[in-house]
């Protein structure tokens, strides 16, 4: 087995070049009447807001005719002077129209900015009639741009951005949930100009700080969401149940004494949080988990409450122990436990308050383990209030959750889609197989948003053929669920962060890698994610002998971080190698944004250096030239379909086959990495966001070139490190040792 290698060295970066002149798509045209739809549209919402003043302002939602790209949101139509059109979005959707998935988003502007816009389309409209016989193409577009209109106030560019943009909006609305809200819920309203607790005051209702989320987001009780649907159905962004009810997996095997299992004091071992319901003190491992109640003080605890959470801690302090045929190599963990929920139902808003208050408390926990799940299937255009906070925590601490894939019942549909907070984008989701490496019986699927892969892996949490062991209150049960793979892997993830030293986006591109292989599981169905993690923490640690795996990490600062200086042993033929590479970064999420969730991007090209049009470039694995000068242009669609634009994890793989050959080399014979940084919106979110990056070389001859390929590099200025699993884990246990001084 080969060693992984740690590459360190100087990336360089650039800044965004600017695209194109701004023009109407090859071929297409906007007509007269489309114009003149959208501006009676917009007539009668102004109409419809001159008479509800409530908000101080408008809420318009543009209903596109696609999924579109941020560079073909509106750009000039209800724009508010001096400032972007990307500020005023307060939330996004998917809807389906004529068999296409179209994007809807909703804008909070000014009735200034309103009747603007409605007199920029007028004139574009007379304009047009007059001199265009009602039809705008690519020619007449031209002559706008370029010579603006005679005697208008508009400046050219302006008129040519309105113009685009009716190009690729459908329509405008006010946008209404009416739906059914059959218990209490928590809701989302849309941000507008006046605060939210004045707002709905102004309504009857009167919201306590314990009901309030964040500044647009609280409890409402079932009652006073009818008060709100019937005065301001406008006003709500997203609503779901507050009552959470999960899904108890099934008890397959009989109890037996546990007085057989003993197990030495804690000493330097990791701590890994738990986030469950209560745990049971009179189990044999209690000296290893630091276990504290916060729930409600005048709840009763019940034994059936403390049956989950001490299973789920048995997993990551002895796991191994209780199940020799799962053992990891990992060791044991040490526990710190936060019981948040007893047995059944629990409140959302109050779990989210005290995970957040946990969290913030407790930042020496970099892996958390969160196998508490909704029974509810997850929203389409929304992610869910636990799952956001998640996210956001994720991206404002160095720390990683592991959630467990949720479960269904044996009556159940087929394919039940995965409860809050497995929706979390940043997490690590894990699902469940069986021991035959196939999908478990109760396992739920994806994807959330309609795009991001859910689950993102899978592990052994046994089925109703095999069950996993665990450690309860009254001994050793036989349990089968999704809540008993996620701490195996919380297990993985924490050797790998506190005993090897990975930043946490190295450690989740290592265990995806390691899930993917060459033969990456996920697919249509959604239950698998890349694959099933090795069950030995060495076989993610250490590779083939004819495979070079190595990892590069880094942080991006601009929009462009690049290395062309990867030098890749060749032979006579070329490259012999097949390549693979897996990129993990955590981004700032926005809840408020709905579909269009995270608010920034990584694009990674590796591959091949060379010349292209007197420019360098990176021909790569995948093909992508997204970017590239003269490269690639796709719609938004296919964008995402094919490199998985806006998703945090990226995978991209060459086929393993049979009739491999080796590949061309260019120029000086380098490989490269490169990075390109893309936001949403214009706070510059991704800024200084960190990314790990772990690249697979597979020899198709057999031949084992690892050793010049460390030559190679450390003659071209990389220090390169073997991963030396042993000496890591005895530094960790020096740099853990308490020294006492005479």
């Amino acid at each position: 087995m080969n060693e992984i290698l740690q590459l360190k060295g100087t990336f360089e970066s650039s800044k965004f070049k600017g695209g194109g002149a701004a023009s109407l798509p090859k071929g297409q045209k906007v007509e007269v009447l489309h114009i003149r739809s959208l501006i009676s549209q917009l007539v009668e919402i102004e109409k419809f807001w001159h008479n509800h003043t409530d908000i101080k302002g408008a809420l318009v939602s543009v209903h596109y005719d696609r999924v579109v790209a941020k560079s073909h949101r509106i750009k000039e139509l209800l724009k508010e002077s001096g400032k972007s059109t990307n500020s005023s979005i307060r939330g996004s959707k998917f809807e389906h129209h004529n068999g296409n998935i179209c994007h809807v988003f909703t804008h909070f502007i000014s009735l200034e900015a309103l009747r603007n816009t409605i007199d920029l389309l007028s004139e574009i409209e007379r304009y047009t009639m007059s001199y265009f016989n009602g039809i705008i193409t690519n020619d007449e577009f031209i002559q706008i741009s370029k010579n603006g209109i005679a005697g208008s106030n508009y400046k050219n560019y302006r008129l040519a951005n309105a113009i685009i943009d009716c190009f690729y909006v459908s329509y405008f609305d006010i946008d209404t949930d009416l739906k059914e809200s059959p218990k209490d819920s928590i809701v989302t309203i849309y941000k507008t100009g006046v605060d939210s607790i004045e707002l709905l005051q102004s309504i009857g209702i009167n919201l306590g700080k314990m009901k309030m989320l964040d500044d647009t987001t609280f409890h409402l009780k079932k009652e006073e969401l009818d008060i709100l649907k019937q005065s301001m159905p406008y006003l709500i962004a997203m609503s779901v149940s507050d009552i959470s009810e999960w899904n108890k997996e099934d008890i397959l095997d009989n109890h037996y004494d546990e007085e057989i299992m003993t197990i030495p004091d804690p000493t330097n071992e990791p701590t890994i949080g738990v986030i469950d319901t209560q745990f049971d003190k009179q189990v044999y491992f209690t000296k290893w988990v630091d276990s504290r109640n916060l729930v409600d003080s005048n709840i009763e605890i019940r034994p059936v409450d403390k049956e989950h959470g001490t299973a789920v801690c048995s997993i990551i302090v002895d796991g191994p122990a209780i199940n020799p045929n799962l053992d990891d190599g990992c060791g044991r963990f040490k526990v710190r436990h936060f019981g948040v929920a007893i047995d059944g139902k629990f409140s959302s808003i109050s779990v989210l308050k005290n995970i957040e208050k946990i969290v913030k408390e407790n930042t020496d926990i970099k892996v958390w383990n969160l196998s508490l799940g909704a029974l509810l299937e997850i929203e389409e255009n929304f992610v869910s209030p636990e799952g956001a906070l998640l996210d956001r925590l994720q991206n404002e601490y160095d720390i990683v959750f592991v959630v467990a894939g949720t479960n269904k019942g044996r009556s159940t549909k087929e394919n039940m889609k995965i409860g809050a907070p497995a929706d979390s984008i940043n997490s690590i989701v894990v699902n469940s197989v069986d021991f035959s490496n196939q999908p478990a019986s109760y396992g739920r699927c994806g994807p959330v948003l309609s795009f991001f892969h859910k689950p993102d892996v899978s592990y052994y949490g046994g089925d109703v053929d095999k069950a996993i062991d665990v450690c309860e209150p009254l001994g050793k049960w036989g349990r089968i669920g999704t809540s008993y793979a996620a701490p195996w892997i919380s297990r993985k993830m924490a050797y790998l962060i506190h005993k090897m030293g990975f930043s946490r986006e190295v450690a989740k591109a290592l265990l995806i890698d390691s899930a993917a292989g060459w033969n990456r599981r996920d697919d249509h169905t959604f239950r698998v994610g890349f694959g099933i993690v090795p069950r030995k923490i060495e076989d993610i640690l250490k590779t083939n002998e004819d495979e070079i795996k190595f990892i590069l990490s880094g942080t991006v600062n601009n929009y462009e971080t690049f290395t062309h200086n990867i030098p890749v042993p060749r032979d006579e033929k070329g490259f012999p190698y097949i390549a693979r590479a897996t990129l993990a970064y955590y981004p700032k999420c926005d809840r408020n944004q709905g579909v269009d969730y995270t608010c920034s991007e990584m694009d990674i090209h590796f591959g091949r250096v060379m010349e292209r049009n007197g420019k360098v470039t990176i021909k790569a694995i995948n093909n992508n030239s997204q970017g590239d000068e003269n490269g690639e242009k796709l719609y938004e669609t296919n964008a995402r379909k094919m490199y998985r634009k806006w998703d945090n994890v990226k995978h991209i793989s060459e086929k393993l086959n049979s009739n491999a050959r080796s590949k061309k080399v260019y120029g000086a014979g380098n490989w490269g990495l490169m990075i390109r940084k893309k936001e949403r919106l214009d706070d510059n979110a991704g800024l200084g966001m960190k990314f790990g990056v772990v690249v697979t070389l597979k020899e198709i001859n057999g031949f084992n070139r690892i050793q010049d390929f460390i030559n190679l590099c450390r003659v071209r200025g990389w220090l390169v490190n073997k991963v030396d699993v042993e000496l890591n884990n005895t530094i960790y246990d020096m740099a853990e040792q308490e020294i006492e001084w005479d």
